[in-house]
């Protein structure tokens, strides 16, 4: 499969368009390098220890990886102000050198295919302080009320070499998952992904083990810091009993203890759209943060202050925003669409932000009907800038529009309309996360996918929507009985079908870019376009 992906990368580079000045360290870090080529990630044991009052960090990353072709360089990323101290490999030192935040190893022992082989490199620094989390990556060093620390990491985006060394690029994962020591001073928990093994208390100082199976991406890494208490429960999936369990403050834990009974709710109403839970073997966490939440694999990241809404707003402006909890729904729903379906480069995060923009009505039409899930989702669309593209720039670390939010949940409800069979749609959506369970995908794999199990041709719908700003616009001329319509402000072929509601009935118009007619046998009086569609519409009464 990594090796489809990387000829697929390759093909594109010849095919890209620079409209931006992007450096070296773009490249270096949104290519795959011939550095990172040549060997496929298979395991991250890691161990950091955490000084809470220097704001430091020192530790080592033990990689285990296979070789699938020839090479004695490479590439591992670590941002400074962190540093490489030294990197260990078969009791020997090995030699590197450094371009900006990439770092080239020199392998000094034969990698011949097919074969595994482990390195250690150790590190240490004061990591970067996020500015504004979880947009600006890296440590939020905060105090709980009580003034107890308070700690945890966000750096999608940023990248997770901003605090730890490793091959930061979203098309490799490690296949055999990640083993995870944290160690801090006692008397505070620290919290990481998957399942917490075993803890070791040294005089002063507790080692917190924590370990994940699956594959998980690089930025899903994280530490959580603080003064803790841990309660749970026990959800019956569609895979069998999977645990929830939850970490907060112990100021918040009445708290917590009411409004994260919407954690089991967001179970069965994602398992229903999309399948299974991908992450059984690991759990499930909501881990209580300073920041206002992340999705990290297992390990949902929690700072909406125990209110519906975001941060008690309602993003649509419906009434339908304040049914949820806007962190535990979108966070969670990142689960399946960041966490078991990854984009294999960052210019493809639509992938992640429109499906899961998409899953917070999914919620609603599970728990709440379709109205509200329709009304919800076109309350939001007043947030849509069409101020660039939705797809970024390939191969440079470059994410596309913001609008990958909300044009990218409305792109998606107007295809559940094209599709019309609600049951249809929903076997699409959960075949996506069983056909790339675990995987890494480009944006074609998905168009493709979808198209093909839709039955739809569904080219020029995703260039329209992903690849412009273009926003359809259906205009329209009543001659009595008689309804005159076209497309502008469209891409070439662009001809997707709609609703148009005349007089008070609803009627299919298949509308492209030359004037068509439709008869109907009464004068018409009303006309709308059915607003379930992104579409604009005008009428031409002249």
């Amino acid at each position: 499969m990594k090796k489809y992906i990387l000829l697929f990368l390759i093909i594109l580079i010849s095919t890209i368009s620079f409209s931006q000045n992007f450096t070296r360290q773009d490249t270096l870090r949104g290519s795959i390098t011939s550095e990172r080529a040549w060997w496929d990630l298979k395991h991250y044991n890691l161990n950091v220890e955490v000084d809470l009052d220097t704001k430091t960090i020192q530790g080592f990353n033990t990689i285990t990886y296979e070789v699938i072709d020839e090479n004695n360089s490479m590439q591992i990323d670590l941002q400074p102000p962190m540093r490489i101290e030294k990197i260990i490999q078969d009791g020997k030192e090995l030699k590197f050198s450094s371009e900006g935040n990439a770092h080239f190893i020199q392998i000094e022992k034969g990698q011949q295919k097919e074969t595994e082989h482990q390195l250690t490199i150790y590190f240490s620094g004061k990591p970067r302080k996020a500015k504004n989390a979880p947009w600006d990556g890296g440590f939020s060093w905060k105090k709980d009320s009580n003034g107890k620390h308070f700690v945890a990491t966000s750096n999608q985006g940023l990248g997770a070499s901003v605090w730890w060394p490793n091959k930061d690029h979203y098309y490799d994962e490690p296949d055999n998952g990640v083993d995870f020591a944290i160690t801090i001073p006692n008397g505070l928990m620290a919290v990481g992904n998957g399942r917490l093994t075993s803890t070791e208390v040294k005089k002063d100082k507790t080692t917190w083990n924590w370990k994940v199976v699956n594959p998980i991406n690089n930025y899903g890494v994280n530490i959580n810091i603080g003064d803790y208490v841990h309660f749970g429960e026990k959800y019956e999936g569609e895979n069998g009993s999977l645990d929830l369990d939850y970490y907060v403050l112990k100021e918040n834990l009445d708290k917590a203890k009411k409004q994260f009974k919407q954690a089991p709710m967001m179970m069965q109403a994602f398992e229903h759209w999309f399948g299974p839970y991908p992450f059984y073997e690991d759990s499930f966490k909501l881990v209580e943060v300073p920041y206002l939440g992340m999705e990290h694999q297992s390990s949902i990241t929690y700072g909406n202050k125990y209110e519906n809404g975001y941060l008690g707003n309602d993003l649509s402006r419906t009434g339908w925003g304040l049914k949820f909890d806007f962190i535990i729904i979108h966070e969670s729903g990142h689960e399946w669409f960041a966490n078991n379906i990854t984009h294999i480069d960052v210019a493809d995060m639509w992938l992640h932000e429109s499906f899961t923009n998409y899953s917070e009505s999914l919620y609603l039409d599970y728990h709440f009907g379709k109205k509200a899930s329709s009304e919800y989702v076109i309350g939001t669309r007043r947030l849509i800038q069409n101020d660039r593209p939705i797809i970024g720039t390939y191969l440079v670390n470059h994410e596309g529009s913001s609008d990958m939010y909300v044009k990218g949940g409305n792109l998606l409800h107007t295809l559940r309309q094209l599709i019309e069979d609600d049951e249809k749609w929903r076997q699409i959506l959960r075949g996506l996360n069983k056909e790339f369970y675990h995987k890494t995908v480009s944006t074609q794999q998905v168009e493709n996918y979808i198209s093909e199990k839709s039955g739809i041709d569904l080219t020029e719908f995703f260039n329209q929507y992903l690849r412009t700003v273009l926003v359809p616009k259906i205009e329209f001329k009543v001659k009595d009985t008689q309804l005159e319509f076209r497309y502008v402000n469209i891409v070439e072929k662009f001809d997707m079908p709609v609703i148009a509601i005349v007089n008070g009935k609803e009627e299919w118009i298949f509308p492209n870019a030359e004037w068509k007619t439709k008869d109907f046998s009464e004068s018409i009086k009303t006309v709308e376009i059915k607003k379930d569609f992104y579409v604009e519409s005008k009428q031409i009464t002249k």
